[in-house]
């Protein structure tokens, strides 16, 4: 069961619920834009400022989403980070973030070349692809799980089937 009676209130009264809602498409569309840049500009080698930025601009979508997904998971699960329902994706985001944050590093730096900064970026990017295919994956437990309730729902503590 990914959430008890008790975290499904709370997950569906929570205003944090509503703003993940929006903050990941918008983040995968970021990312969509970016991934299309950042593509180009290793093919032809044009467009290196715009890719670049737009790697930056993805990483603090990225930012943005793990914070108030933090946020989310403490009024939820009463804590902020790898509660059991969602341990697995939580340890994978912080790949996902290790992977942005050197690139940032390595973008602020200058340590690495444009070139070399836009592999790293693919690097994440791929990470990132995964991750959002289990928090995906998760929805759709989520979702299971409210039809299997509405379907059948809990009998009276006591009773029987």
């Amino acid at each position: 069961m990914l959430y008890t009676p008790e975290q499904k209130i709370r997950r569906d009264a929570s205003v944090w619920t509503l703003v993940q809602g929006i903050l990941a498409p918008v983040q995968f569309l970021i990312f969509l834009v970016s991934l299309g840049l950042v593509v180009r500009c290793l093919m032809t080698g044009e467009g290196e400022t715009m890719a670049l930025y737009s790697v930056v601009v993805k990483t603090i979508a990225l930012y943005t989403i793990m914070i108030t997904g933090c946020i989310w998971e403490k009024v939820v699960f009463d804590q902020y980070l790898f509660a059991h329902a969602f341990f697995w994706e939580d340890v994978f985001s912080m790949l996902v973030l290790a992977l942005h944050t050197a690139y940032l590093w390595a973008w602020f730096t200058g340590s690495l070349s444009a070139n070399q900064q836009l592999w790293l970026a693919l690097a994440a990017y791929a990470a990132y692809l995964i991750n959002a295919a289990q928090f995906v994956w998760k929805l759709r437990a989520a979702r299971l799980q409210a039809e299997a309730m509405t379907l059948s729902p809990s009998l009276p503590e006591g009773a029987s089937a």
